[in-house]
């Protein structure tokens, strides 16, 4: 009798200016699946005094939160195991005191990272998690520090650590709990002032997208979604969510929708910080990255994952778990990506022609329709009759590296529809709407014409587009002996004219 052997565990300790946090993986798969997430507010930044020295109230509360960490090390293989320590840590000129007690808790180094190499890791982690084409620029805002880098890939092209967090701009510029025009004016000031030295180098080099990776934007997105609005953030949200915060008179009557009360305390100073990143770098859209520092100090220690292509080994990832039939899959996801080319061969080009960030969304859609047939039969693992619904709730609920909130929602919204009943889809903000209802409507033809799942039992079709009228040109002498896919054909243009979507069977 054999006996299984467990998949390995890593963990990941970030010991923040604001908040110390413990990331618990396993690696299986081809993938890394989250095991435990843990985060205390210690506010390290908040216990230095003008001297840089660590208070003894402020380093107690690290050593108790270290102990609750030190229980779930205990069976986590020494070389699976980093713990970092960050800006507050970094400045103190008592550190050692701090360390030595710590260490003797953990049973493992801290070790106490630049800022240039923590803004390296974040990079990592972003890069590990988050898709997206072209140069990205990483914003972080911690405690006490500021990381900003731009890159493409896995290569930083810049990157630095500035000396500003929502820890210490709530102590310089929100000291008297006034939410008032003139403390953010101040605090943005001070932010811009300290941004102005790399304006000129990250202006010049440029970015094609700008995810944030930080508390301060995940709190943000939050708030944003709770209020109604999509997820992603733009300087216009920004100073309504400022407005909303000043109608408060004091930081502790602050009470905004879809603020937590852990975050409040930080919001307004972290909310500053990234109105003055937005105005200096004139950044005209951000979204939430997938991971930051502890992901990359995770993806660092598991040699395998490091380099590959995030989004397909997500794919791989989640077919193996639900026993996709991958050979399939490629053919669904094949016939779609060709029917895609002959009826909008240029659709990224036109788009990057009128609105370069409307491009950045369209040139996402072939690996997002490529995706959606690769995973369309995920559902069938739980059931046949309702494998749509199945497999959006999956999709859903998933954790997806490499695609974002709203990449996920839409990839649900085409699984949900992929066969038999059809409707309107809902409102989202992955890609143009007549990209995404053009996507679902290939989808399904997709599905319906490989449904025999033998490429050599496959018909030749023609696909052409007008606006939101389609003509599928195919063999009439084909369909004579082949009268399911016949019948199939004819039904799924009545479903697709009869809501609004009109799609003619072209007999050649």
């Amino acid at each position: 009798m054999s006996t299984a052997v467990s998949s390995p565990l890593y963990a990941a300790i970030d010991l923040g200016s604001n908040s110390f946090h413990m990331l618990v993986v396993r690696h299986i798969d081809g993938s890394v699946q989250t095991m435990a997430k843990i985060k205390r507010k210690v506010r390290l930044a908040n216990g230095l005094d003008k001297n840089n020295q660590l208070s003894q109230e402020a380093m107690q509360r690290g050593w108790d939160c270290l102990n609750l960490f030190s229980e779930r090390l205990q069976d986590i293989p020494a070389e699976n195991i980093r713990i970092v320590g960050t800006a507050a840590l970094r400045s103190a000129t008592n550190v050692d005191v701090f360390l030595r007690q710590a260490n003797q808790i953990l049973g493992h180094n801290i070790e106490i990272i630049s800022g240039q190499e923590e803004a390296a890791t974040i990079y990592k982690g972003v890069a590990h998690t988050s898709g997206g084409l072209g140069r990205r620029l990483v914003v972080d805002i911690g405690g006490a520090s500021t990381e900003l880098i731009i890159g493409k890939e896995f290569k930083t092209q810049a990157l630095i650590s500035l000396s500003m967090g929502c820890v210490t701009w709530l102590d310089h510029y929100f000291h008297d709990r006034q939410l008032t025009q003139h403390n953010f004016d101040n605090a943005i000031n001070a932010a811009k002032a300290t941004l102005q030295p790399i304006l000129a180098k990250y202006t010049q080099l440029g970015w094609d997208v700008c995810v944030g990776a930080s508390g301060t934007v995940q709190a943000l997105q939050e708030i944003m979604l709770a209020q109604g609005m999509d997820e992603v953030i733009t300087l216009p949200k920004l100073k309504r969510l400022q407005k909303q915060a000043m109608a408060a008179s004091h930081l502790e009557e602050l009470d905004i929708e879809g603020l937590t009360l852990e975050r409040a305390l930080v919001f307004p100073s972290g909310l500053s910080i990234l109105i003055a990143i937005f105005e200096s770098l004139k950044i005209e859209s951000m979204t939430l990255a997938g991971g930051a520092l502890r992901e990359g100090l995770v993806y660092e220690m598991i040699s395998e994952m490091r380099h590959s292509d995030i989004r397909q080994r997500t794919i791989d990832s989640v077919q193996k778990r639900y026993q996709v039939d991958i050979h399939y899959a490629n053919q669904v996801a094949k016939t779609a990506l060709q029917l895609l080319a002959q009826c909008q061969p240029n659709q990224a080009h036109a788009a990057q022609r009128q609105d370069p960030l409307l491009w950045i969304s369209e040139a996402q859609a072939p690996f997002l329709l490529q995706s959606a047939a690769e995973l369309h039969e995920i559902g069938l693992s739980i059931d046949f009759k309702k494998g749509g619904e199945h497999g959006a709730y999956l999709i859903q609920h998933l954790d997806l590296p490499g695609f974002t909130r709203a990449q996920k929602h839409l990839l649900a919204e085409w699984i949900r529809r992929y066969r038999e009943q059809l409707t309107s889809l809902p409102e989202q903000h992955a890609l143009s709407n007549q990209s995404s209802k053009r996507l679902l409507r290939i989808l399904r033809l997709a599905v319906l014409l490989t449904h025999r799942r033998d490429v050599d039992l496959q018909p030749l079709v023609t696909l052409s587009a007008n606006g939101d009228a389609m003509t599928l040109s195919i063999s009439q002498a084909w369909l004579e002996v082949n009268p399911l896919t016949y019948a199939e054909l004819e039904l799924e243009a009545n479903r697709q004219t009869d809501i609004g979507w009109p799609l003619i069977i072209d007999l050649i």
